[in-house]
């Protein structure tokens, strides 16, 4: 054993009544019941007791009861000098007890503070406040001493037996306790899980449609202070719909994938690249579905990719490959380089931050950079 379970406590969950049925409760109380019952007929109904003395035995065995309960309250809180003096106290009033003739309820007394004591205290004081109820009752017990053992041993076992079953029901509800706070805690991480992707998900379309809008808001806010053609605005301003309405369809995708119901990745690419100019798909490897969560990845980087691509490298020619590995999934998208364009530097520049944490999330890196023509963007995820 280690060397502090002299001084260990039982659980306050041990103690308590918390975790015990119903029936075990009634059961309980019923045992108290008769207990007192078979006290208040001893102390009226014993031969040598009569008058104020059968009186008295009645008040003793009220006390006897409110000293239990405060013992009760005691051992629950820890505290031990005041549970050892409210054993003390129920001791002596065994002894007052056997001097009044009153024995059975003496007998009660002790044997029922050495078991509390081994079920309620620390086994450093249980011991010997055990022995001496257990001692008293030797005593005044008129059996032969192999018999009186016996008892002593049996009800000393009954005693630490209860004192175990205690501390099982008290582990118990330490481990039940422990099992709903992981549960409440994984219910949270779950929905803060959740929400995060929902976040990302807005703010990967909203940040892709707006930022394709601006591009071409912008240009024709150039072209209307150079004075250019009409016809030239006008084409300016009907591609920001056209890109606004691509947002909205985006959006219905994103909720699409929210559901878990998505269009295959490479029409998805497909579709994207058909709305860039000299912008290409090729895809390798086996297709096969993969999660939702590195589909949607793979999407966002296409979509931030060629999104940069017009910005920085107007007219430039773009390659988008798409790579199915044994155990990840490649997203390779490059660009033949070329003068910025007038609108490099519009746009809140998160792009590629967004795209690297959104790959490392899910286990995955991504790599951009220029090469020897023009500007590349890799992103690899574990599928």
């Amino acid at each position: 054993m280690t060397p502090n379970v002299w001084t260990r406590w039982p659980s306050r969950e041990a103690l308590g009544p918390r975790g015990i049925s119903r029936p075990r409760r009634l059961l309980a109380w019923a045992v108290r019941l008769l207990v007192v019952g078979a006290l208040l007929w001893s102390a009226f109904h014993d031969s040598h007791v009569h008058g104020w003395a059968a009186a008295a035995g009645a008040v003793g065995v009220v006390v006897a009861g409110a000293l239990a309960w405060a013992l009760f309250r005691t051992t629950l809180e820890h505290r031990l000098m005041p549970s050892l003096a409210l054993l003390l106290m129920l001791m002596g009033l065994a002894v007052g007890a056997e001097a009044a003739g009153l024995r059975s309820p003496a007998v009660v007394l002790w044997c029922g503070c050495a078991i509390a004591a081994l079920e309620r205290l620390p086994l450093g004081a249980a011991l010997p406040a055990a022995s001496v109820g257990f001692a008293a009752f030797a005593v005044a017990n008129d059996d032969p001493g192999t018999t009186t053992a016996i008892v002593v041993g049996g009800m000393a076992l009954a005693g630490y037996a209860l004192r175990l079953d205690a501390e099982a029901r008290g582990n118990a509800q330490r481990l039940l306790a422990q099992e709903r706070a992981a549960r409440v805690a994984e219910a949270e991480s779950a929905a803060l899980a959740e929400r995060a992707r929902i976040a990302r998900e807005i703010h990967d379309v909203l940040a892709h449609s707006l930022s394709a809008q601006l591009v071409h808001l912008e240009a024709a806010r150039l072209l209307i202070e150079r004075g250019a053609d009409r016809r030239q605005i006008l084409d300016r301003v009907v591609a920001a719909r056209g890109m606004a309405r691509d947002g909205l369809e985006e959006t219905r995708q994103s909720l699409s994938a929210l559901r878990g119901d998505l269009t295959p990745l490479e029409d998805f690419l497909a579709d994207l690249v058909r709305t860039s100019d000299g912008a290409e798909v090729t895809v390798g490897g086996e297709r096969r579905p993969i999660p939702v969560e590195a589909s949607q990845a793979v999407r966002r980087v296409a979509q931030e990719a060629l999104t940069n691509a017009r910005k920085h490298a107007p007219g430039a020619k773009v390659s988008v490959r798409l790579e199915y590995g044994p155990r990840e999934v490649t997203l390779d998208v490059r660009d033949s380089g070329g003068p910025p364009g007038e609108l490099a530097q519009a746009g809140g520049g998160y792009g590629l931050l967004g795209m690297r944490e959104r790959a490392e999330l899910l286990g995955g890196s991504l790599a951009a950079g220029p090469d020897e023509e023009g500007f590349v963007v890799t992103l690899k995820v574990p599928v």
